[in-house]
C-alpha cells in the first residue's frame, strides 16, 4: 500500500489552506490601505485647520498619548507593541510633514 495518495491529499489541503490565508491577507491589506487613506484625509483637514489658525504642526503631548494608547491596543490585539509604536511614529512623522507643508503654504 502506497502513502503517495495520502501525501498528495495533505499537500492539496495545505495548498487550499495557503490560498485561504493569502486571500484573507489580501482583504486585510485592502482594509489597511483604505483605513490609512481615510485617516490621512482627516489629518489633512487637521493640518489645514492648524495652518489657518496658526497652531503648531506638532502636538507632542497628543502624540505621546496616542503612542501609549496604541501600545495598549497592540497588547490587547496580540501584536508586538514595539512594532505598533514604530508604525504609529512613522505615520505621525508623515502627518507632521503634511502639516508643515500646510503651514508653509499659509505663510
Amino acid at each position: 500500500m502506497s502513502d503517495a495518495p495520502a501525501a498528495q491529499d495533505l499537500t492539496a489541503r495545505a495548498a487550499e489552506l495557503l490560498a485561504e490565508h493569502r486571500a484573507s491577507i489580501d482583504r486585510l491589506d485592502a482594509i489597511l490601505v483604505y483605513t490609512l487613506g481615510e485617516r490621512f484625509k482627516h489629518t489633512q483637514s487637521v493640518g489645514i485647520l492648524k495652518a489657518t489658525h496658526d497652531l503648531p504642526p506638532s502636538d507632542p503631548s497628543r502624540e505621546a498619548a496616542q503612542i501609549a494608547r496604541l501600545e495598549d491596543l497592540a497588547i490587547q490585539a496580540d501584536l508586538d507593541p514595539d512594532f505598533a509604536k514604530a508604525f504609529l511614529k512613522f505615520i505621525i512623522r508623515e502627518v507632521i510633514q503634511h502639516h508643515e507643508r500646510h503651514q508653509e503654504s499659509e505663510a
